[in-house]
């Protein structure tokens, strides 16, 4: 059984898109580290990068081409500085040289060395092939695909849901939503609960607790820069920012300082049904029109979807509970990290293989989750939230408009956000054993659809309004 950790699905990366983005760039640090375990990195005097299929489609405007620049020059997206992407990528364009993993200089032309095919390797349609011309005139290839979420696994390792790599067996081993309820009732436990003990088996607590603040504290600096920049997002489309008129409305005249201090001041403003929908729409729009200017977001579970479970965390912490604080937090995310890890081993988090419904609904299902624990709510209404959540993104597609993740991605954050809520309050009122379509039903489904979801859906923007809108429309 295959071993996910909370801090698998919820990773601090780079934006635009955890799989397109995220993904090769994690696979270009990893072929480094491979070509160094095998005594050949110094022997490298050429590279080239294919890219198949989606990662193709749509790759250009996902940033695929920048992030394989960026991993193979040794730069983790982790801790990059921001401001030192483009400075790194036009120095690689106007010198034609690499400076490969900051180790040393190799020529390189992304003109020629970065090649997009548009046909699809057999095992996922997110593959990418990174070879390597040795002094002695042979090759180093290694292939990769990007799953989704950042996940990145090798073809012999790969099979269509899951990786089946197992490093360590959790004392509470889960695939399916059954399973974590019957450990839920044996042991008198939370979801965060049973979920915190198996990441016990991994690291120690203090850790667990500090990469969760900064889980967070990502989080809460992505929606805080989101609602502070305005002006147009790049890729072409000239797709305005909204987050920040909308929150100058929200706001008011109160002043801050500080993300924390921003908190305090949002609890003071006006609470009404249509403010608190603002709110949450804010918030998760600020999220992602940060990922879609390679700013700094967490997958939750991916790039693409990074807006969903801030936002839902941030309106319990602004409207429903205001003397909240990192223990209701570190709940929240552990639980949504659960439930992401649910449906990644039974379905796919990766819009390539599923759609949209992969990504927005995986995080509606996530957020409602784990905002019904903090509600109160039985480990039983805990999946039942996420089932409704995800019941009603089945079969969304992925059809992203210049394959850019602007239009319709960032919208539909805020709508999975506000699913996310309304899914939470009707498990709430939801007695367990009345419950038709339990959480394993749903993942099934899910999977069952994405099987059958045409190929011109699943972010390849060759279909839906990715087709259906002019580039010259925008």
């Amino acid at each position: 059984m295959e071993c996910i950790s909370v801090f698998d699905m919820l990773k601090i990366g780079v934006g635009p898109s955890s799989s397109h983005t995220l993904g090769p760039w994690r696979a270009a640090q990893r072929w480094i580290e491979e070509l160094n375990d095998d005594q050949l990195f110094h022997r490298v005097e050429s590279i080239q990068v294919h890219m198949y299929g989606s990662l193709s489609l749509t790759g250009k405007g996902h940033a695929t081409d920048l992030a394989v620049l960026l991993g193979l020059s040794g730069t983790d997206p982790e801790y990059v500085p921001i401001d030192h992407i483009n400075s790194i990528v036009n120095k690689i364009k106007e010198e034609l040289v690499l400076n490969f993993n900051n180790q040393r200089k190799v020529e390189f032309n992304p003109e020629k060395d970065l090649i997009f095919h548009r046909d699809f390797l057999p095992f996922h349609a997110n593959g990418m092939r990174f070879t390597g011309i040795l002094d002695n005139g042979s090759t180093y290839e290694q292939t990769y695909y990007s799953i989704g979420g950042g996940f990145v696994v090798k073809e012999e390792l790969y099979h269509p849901k899951d990786n089946l790599d197992i490093i360590k067996q959790f004392p509470f081993p889960i695939q399916k939503g059954t399973e974590l309820l019957n450990f839920c009732h044996a042991e008198q436990k939370t979801i965060s609960e049973i979920v915190l003990e198996n990441e016990l088996s991994l690291r120690s607590a203090e850790k667990i607790d500090t990469e969760l603040k900064r889980i967070w504290d990502t989080m809460l600096e992505c929606m805080y820069l989101g609602c502070h920049t305005e002006g147009n997002l790049p890729g072409g489309l000239n797709v305005r920012r909204r987050a920040f008129d909308t929150h100058q409305r929200l706001k008011g005249d109160l002043e801050y300082n500080s993300p924390t201090e921003w908190i305090g001041v949002i609890r003071k403003t006006e609470v009404k049904f249509r403010q608190i929908l603002k709110w949450v729409s804010c918030f998760a729009i600020a999220v992602n029109e940060v990922n879609a200017s390679l700013g700094r977001v967490v997958t939750a579970p991916t790039n693409g979807s990074a807006g969903v479970i801030p936002s839902v965390l941030m309106y319990y912490l602004v409207i429903e509970n205001h003397n909240a604080g990192f223990e209701e937090i570190k709940k929240f995310l552990l639980v949504a990290g659960e439930i992401g890890s649910i449906f990644k081993k039974g379905a796919t988090i990766s819009a390539a293989m599923g759609g949209c419904q992969a990504e927005i609904g995986v995080s509606s299902a996530m957020a409602a989750g784990a905002l019904t624990e903090l509600l109160g709510g039985s480990p039983d209404q805990v999946l039942i939230a996420a089932e409704i959540a995800m019941e009603h993104h089945l079969g969304l597609t992925c059809d992203p408009i210049g394959g850019l993740v602007q239009i319709p991605c960032i919208e539909r954050n805020s709508m999975g956000a506000i699913k996310a809520i309304n899914a939470a309050e009707l498990a709430l009122e939801t007695d367990p054993k009345n419950v038709k379509v339990p959480l394993d039903m749903v993942v099934n489904t899910m999977w069952e659809t994405a099987k059958d979801m045409n190929s011109k859906y699943k972010e390849t923007s060759e279909g839906g309004l990715a087709v259906g809108v002019n580039l010259s429309d925008c």
